[in-house]
């Protein structure tokens, strides 16, 4: 049986900006070509947990979109009491005991980490994350949130592939490796 890995799937401009200021995502729409999705599909078809933060959750609600993964368990991580909506749960607890759970439930697929950058940071700084699949964009923003903040472990990387795309997009995926 497979080991359940915690997988952080995301894009980020070539100096490591997730969004621009005031949460601008719209460096991304250059990536927006028919029929191209990077692989997203067949990574999000490998996983039936996700775990993303509130802000990262309430900006797309709030940009009139359906959250994209009521199909899945979700953990929405937030500080604000709220009852669970079908498949989201607004999560409270401790972030690595929830981790620990899931990894060690009995599912053959994995966990996706859908942002935003504290989720990212307190996985980092915890060594919960198993698997970088990270989307850098030809872009250099120069101000904005960052996708990896100070004050956390070092952490050494693996390679397991790289694939440039026609967008000028390059995807690079890795492994954490052992401490």
């Amino acid at each position: 049986m497979n080991k359940r890995k915690l997988i952080l799937y995301i894009s980020c401009s070539l100096d490591g900006f997730i969004a621009g200021p005031n949460d601008d995502l719209s460096f991304l729409n250059p990536m927006q070509l028919e029929g191209e999705d990077y692989g997203y599909q067949s990574f999000v078809d490998t996983v039936d947990t996700v775990i993303v933060g509130r802000r990262t959750y309430d900006w797309v609600v709030n940009q009139g979109y359906d959250f994209p993964h009521t199909n899945k368990e979700c953990y929405i991580l937030t500080s604000q009491t709220r009852a669970k909506e079908g498949s989201l749960t607004f999560y409270q607890g401790d972030l690595k005991e929830l981790v620990q759970r899931l990894k060690s439930s009995n599912s053959q697929k994995h966990i996706f980490c859908d942002g935003g950058a504290q989720v990212v940071h307190q996985l980092l700084s915890a060594q919960l994350i198993d698997e970088i699949i990270l989307s850098v964009v030809p872009v250099l923003l120069g101000a904005g949130t960052k996708l990896f903040k100070e004050d956390r472990p070092q952490q050494l990387l693996e390679l397991l592939s790289s694939k440039s795309f026609e967008s000028g997009l390059l995807q690079l995926h890795y492994k954490v490796a052992a401490v």
